[in-house]
C-alpha cells in the first residue's frame, strides 16, 4: 500500500510517499481503507524524531483517519464491512490502510464528508476527554482555551457551546479572535497584546475560569494560575512554550487549584475505547445531528503531507489540515 515515509527524522522535505506493507489484522481490530486522514502537532513532533509512538504502534504518522471498514477481527463487536468509520490511532494514518481497535472507533454520521470525519476523532476526543472528563465541567461552568483557532482548540469551542459552558479562547491575531467568536466562543483574546491573566480576570469580574486547556506549558504557568477560579483546574495537554516553570505552591494551596498532565495517544485500547464511549453518551446526539463538524483549514492530497506539516509549524491556519488518501 502507498504511505508517508521518511528514512531518517529531519525537516518536511524527509517526507515522501512510499510503499509499504499492509498492516495485520488483530482479532480486536479493524481494517479501514482510509479516505482522510489529518496533521497534528504530535506529527511534526515525531517526524523531527522528538515523539516516538508507543510500543507495538505503526511507526507511519497519522493519530487519526476516516474511510470504509474492509475487514473485521474475529472478537470485533458492533461493525460490519462496508461501513463508514472513523478512528482515533496511535499511528498509521498517513497511509491507504490503517488498522485499529474497534473501540478507538466511531460510526461517521452520515452528514459528514469523508474529509470532516478525518479531521475529527483526535481533536475532539482531546479536548472531551481534558475538559469534561478530566477538567470536570459542567454546564455554567467557564474554560479558557488556548489556541483557540487550532484543530483542538475549535474541536473544545464546538463542545463547549453544546454543553452550555462559557468559553473563553486565546488566539495569536485579530482576526482569528474573530472568527472563534464566530464559531462560538464568548471572549477571545489576543495573546500578542499583553499578558492574557488581567484579561480573563476582568472578563470573569474577579472570579477566574474552572479550567484552562494549554498546550503551551511553562511559558504560560504563572498566568494559566492567575487565571483560575477557587477549586480551578489546569490541563496541561503540550509543551510548545517549555517543559520548565517555577510554580507558587502557595497559590495553589489557598485556592485548591489543581495542575494536571494528560496524553491520549499513549493510553490503552481500553482507555481509548472508554473515552469513546463516553463522549458518545454526552455528545453522540449531537454528532449524528451534524452539530459537531470539524473546522477545516485546507484539504491537501497525501503526498502533499509535508506541505501540510509547514502550515501547521507557521501556525497561519484555521481548524484542522486534512489529507486525503483515496
Amino acid at each position: 500500500m502507498k504511505a508517508i515515509i521518511y528514512e531518517q527524522p529531519g525537516a518536511e522535505d524527509v517526507l515522501t510517499l512510499g510503499e509499504v506493507p499492509a498492516p495485520p489484522l488483530g482479532p480486536e481490530e479493524l481494517r479501514i481503507r482510509v479516505a482522510a486522514t489529518a496533521v497534528n502537532r504530535a506529527d511534526l513532533l515525531q517526524r523531527q524524531g522528538l515523539y516516538p509512538p508507543p510500543p507495538a504502534a505503526s511507526p507511519i504518522l497519522g493519530l487519526e483517519c476516516a474511510g470504509e471498514v474492509v475487514e473485521i477481527g474475529s472478537a470485533v463487536s458492533g461493525w460490519k464491512i462496508g461501513e463508514r468509520a472513523m478512528a482515533l490511532l496511535a499511528g498509521g494514518g498517513y497511509a491507504q490502510e490503517a488498522v485499529v481497535h474497534y473501540g478507538s472507533a466511531l460510526h461517521v454520521p452520515s452528514v459528514f464528508s469523508d474529509e470532516e470525519a478525518g479531521a475529527f476523532p483526535e481533536v475532539f476526543l482531546t479536548a472531551f476527554l481534558n475538559l469534561f472528563l478530566l477538567g470536570e465541567l459542567k454546564a455554567g461552568g467557564i474554560a479558557l482555551i488556548h489556541g483557540g483557532g487550532s484543530g483542538v482548540g475549535t474541536a473544545a469551542i464546538r463542545l463547549l457551546r453544546e454543553a452550555g459552558v462559557r468559553c473563553l479562547v486565546t488566539a495569536g491575531s485579530d482576526g482569528k479572535c474573530r472568527r472563534c467568536r464566530d464559531l462560538g466562543a464568548d471572549v477571545a483574546i489576543n495573546y500578542r497584546a499583553g499578558d492574557f491573566a488581567p484579561q480573563v480576570r476582568e472578563v470573569t469580574a474577579g472570579a477566574g475560569v474552572d479550567v484552562v486547556l494549554d498546550a503551551i506549558g511553562g511559558k504560560y504557568l504563572a498566568s494559566n494560575l492567575q487565571s483560575l477560579a477557587v477549586d480551578g483546574r489546569l490541563v496541561i495537554i503540550g509543551l510548545m512554550g517549555g517543559a520548565k516553570a517555577e510554580i507558587d505552591l502557595a497559590s495553589v494551596l489557598l485556592r485548591r487549584l489543581r495542575v494536571i498532565g494528560s496524553t491520549l495517544r499513549m493510553r490503552s485500547a481500553q482507555d481509548k475505547a472508554q473515552i469513546v464511549a463516553s463522549f458518545l453518551a454526552r455528545f453522540g446526539a449531537a454528532l449524528a445531528a451534524g452539530r459537531l463538524p470539524p473546522v477545516i483549514d485546507r484539504v491537501l492530497p497525501l503526498e502533499q503531507a509535508a506541505e501540510g506539516h509547514r502550515v501547521l509549524k507557521s501556525s497561519v491556519h484555521f481548524g484542522k489540515v486534512v489529507l486525503r488518501v483515496l
